[in-house]
């Protein structure tokens, strides 16, 4: 059984090997009882929502994780997948904004998640012509 931060770090390089983007890492330990961590990103389309949402569910559950319940319509713009102590809410942009977690969560720590995944803000370098 893994521990919440465990599952928080396996869904960010999880999420970051699909290519989310903006992904975003909130312990929500000292502002809420609802769960450890909160991992929020942004999909560029339906197929990619679904895709992180399939991705993140089948690497969770070889690691012996199963999620406690799933919410939200892969054909639509949001997914959220609740772990207990991690909950994944996966958007489309407009949604993001919309429903804007990081603002109403902004109390809960921000973690710096270049620490947990070596591609999160590299820069790729550009060729000269």
């Amino acid at each position: 059984m893994l521990t919440a931060k465990e599952i928080a770090e396996l869904i960010v390089n999880t999420l970051d090997g699909k290519k989310a983007r903006e992904i975003k890492l909130l312990r929500t330990t000292d502002v809420t009882i609802l769960a450890d961590y909160f991992v929020i990103c942004t999909a560029g389309s339906n197929v990619q929502l679904k895709t992180l949402s399939d991705e993140v569910e089948k690497n969770l559950k070889t690691a012996g994780e199963v999620p406690l319940r799933r919410e939200g319509h892969r054909s639509s713009n949001w997914v959220l997948i609740d772990y207990s102590c991690v909950i994944v809410h996966l958007f489309l942009q407009e949604a993001r904004d919309f429903y804007s977690l990081e603002r109403l969560w902004s109390d809960a720590e921000d973690i710096d998640i270049s620490t947990i995944t070596p591609t999160v803000g590299a820069t790729v370098p550009v060729a000269l012509i």
